[in-house]
């Protein structure tokens, strides 16, 4: 299964909903960075996405966007062969 790569913050509704997507989908664990507690990491984030709103989630290399990209992929029915994508 592909790492995934998550920036969060402590109080984010949407990011605990794409946890338990991504736990539904049997994703056991999730490399999160919480960017409320380091401000370089939010910095960080914005370079490699250009959003500044979390969540925003990496499945390997690709990023897929926020809570609402990953439903949204789920839907279409590929997040499962991303997830499962040798990388």
């Amino acid at each position: 299964m592909q790492a995934v790569k998550m920036y969060t913050t402590q109080t984010c509704p949407y990011c605990v909903r794409a946890k338990a997507l991504l736990a539904q989908r049997g994703v056991t664990a999730i490399d999160e960075v919480r960017v409320d507690l380091n401000p370089a990491a939010r910095d960080a984030m914005v370079h490699l996405t250009g959003r500044r709103t979390v969540p925003q989630i990496f499945i390997g290399s690709t990023h897929v966007g926020g809570c609402d990209d990953l439903v949204a992929l789920d839907q279409r029915g590929e997040l499962m062969p991303l997830l499962a994508a040798s990388g």
